[in-house]
């Protein structure tokens, strides 16, 4: 039961597939580790054991016929609880004022059902994925915040409570929660997955994204969920990569290290990511530096303004029954984004994308851009999710980013690196990614 607590997503397809492993034992497994570390790390809001259970028999007796519904066939998937799944409470993190009842799928879950996943169930979101802070704990050690806003998703992936689990980035909540969970974390380009059936925080920021324990994991799933959507009005109709093919045997990549941004980061983390571009280097990557483009002076405030904008749009109708309820850090920037004033939001708007086209013009000459996921490793206490500031940038860009975890720090708190790509190039970003991977070798589980 323990090989199966560390096995990846793709691996356990494979071992499905060739009928060395049923999907009934593999969520048995999920299910043992659940019970025996939920009481400390505080992951779920809604475990659905018996659905998940009959889902996964039903996948026994497909896999015994010879009979597969897709890539995911049998492996059990975590949702943060903003999204939408049929028949289960959508929470987003909030009271009982914002619950409600889902009839349909998320198109990213029913994509994933789709594709043979067993829905597991909801697990801990920040209040509408933003910064008002859960109690889940960091599976390496509970004292310490596992990120925000996908909480859950990083302690349940990270502590192998299940091989895969959605989350959502607006600034930096799918990779930072995975850099401080050791595990991996990818967002897409913008548009790329559709968002409906999410909650939405910032429209033009929100991006659907996964944890898991693979680049290859990461691949397998956006080749699932990509593709377009005209309910989505942030969807681009953009043509598909062979993802998972991108990471089967990747080349030496070619990687543009954003030195600001790496001076910027705590000096034990400087030190480790530098360790880890000299093993690259020695491994065969082509290391250099590259550009970080003029129009990222602003751009912080530039995101914020569109987030604040656009939060205290989709919120409008709930505060103004329910301010009294809202959380303290969500209702102050709803609050606030009521005053943002039509020009400042288009000169934001505009801003946001000549970075975009600035980067995309530096990342399109390398593999992946290279910059800290955070700081350092996860701040101790609940009462912060961290600082999300190196992962807002290709937020804001809404290009694509991987985190990978590289080591551990002395403290036992894992490291990590955040590599970027141009937009639209997941393919590219991927194969950087898994050559890196492989070259880095990170292995390290924390303790049961």
């Amino acid at each position: 039961m323990a090989d199966l607590n560390d096995v990846s997503a793709a691996e356990a397809a494979r071992r499905i597939r060739s009928g060395a492993l049923s999907p009934s034992n593999l969520l048995a497994a999920c299910l043992k580790r659940i019970d025996a570390l939920e009481p400390t790390l505080k992951a779920w809001v809604h475990l659905d054991r018996d659905a998940a259970a009959r889902v996964a028999v039903q996948r026994d007796i497909e896999a015994r016929e010879g009979r597969f519904m897709g890539p995911l066939h049998g492996v059990p998937v975590a949702l943060k609880d903003i999204y939408d799944a049929a028949g289960l409470v959508t929470t987003a993190g909030a009271g009982p004022w914002a619950h409600r009842r889902a009839t349909v799928d998320a198109v990213s879950v029913a994509r994933l059902r789709g594709a043979g996943a067993v829905i597991l169930g909801k697990v801990t979101t920040t209040a509408f994925a933003f910064r008002d802070p859960t109690e889940t704990g960091n599976p390496w050690n509970p004292a310490h915040t596992p990120g925000g806003s996908s909480s859950g998703s990083g302690a349940a992936v990270g502590s192998r409570m299940v091989p895969l689990a959605l989350g959502t980035q607006t600034v930096g909540s799918v990779l930072r929660p995975a850099a401080y969970c050791g595990v991996v974390g990818f967002k897409p380009t913008h548009g790329r997955i559709s968002a409906v059936g999410v909650v939405p925080l910032a429209w033009s920021l929100d991006h659907v994204g996964v944890l898991c324990r693979a680049v290859e994991d990461a691949a397998l799933a956006l080749a699932i969920m990509a593709g377009h959507d005209a309910a989505d009005p942030h969807s681009v109709p953009m043509p598909l990569d062979d993802y998972v093919g991108s990471v089967a045997s990747p080349a030496a990549p070619r990687l543009g290290v954003l030195r600001p941004l790496v001076e910027r980061a705590e000096p034990d983390n400087r030190a480790q990511i530098d360790s880890t571009l000299k093993a690259l280097r020695a491994a065969g990557a082509q290391v250099e530096d590259a550009p970080l483009a003029a129009s990222f002076e602003g751009l912080p405030e530039a995101g914020d303004t569109v987030m604040r904008a656009e939060a205290a749009a989709f919120h409008r109708d709930l505060y103004a029954r329910h301010a009294a309820e809202y959380p303290v850090h969500l209702g102050e920037r709803v609050k606030d984004g009521q005053a943002v004033r039509a020009v400042d939001y288009l000169a934001a708007q505009t801003h946001r994308r000549a970075f975009r086209a600035d980067m995309a013009s530096v990342a399109s000459r390398f593999d992946a851009l290279v910059s800290p996921t955070a700081p350092g490793t996860a701040p101790k206490g609940l009462a912060f999710t961290g600082d999300a500031s190196f992962c807002a940038p290709w937020s804001s860009a809404g290009m694509p980013s991987i985190s990978l975890p590289t080591g551990l720090a002395p403290s036992g708190l894992p490291f990590a690196i955040q590599l970027t790509g141009a937009p639209w190039s997941e393919a590219r970003l991927f194969a950087a990614a898994a050559w890196c991977e492989r070259a880095i070798g990170f292995k390290e589980a924390p303790h049961a």
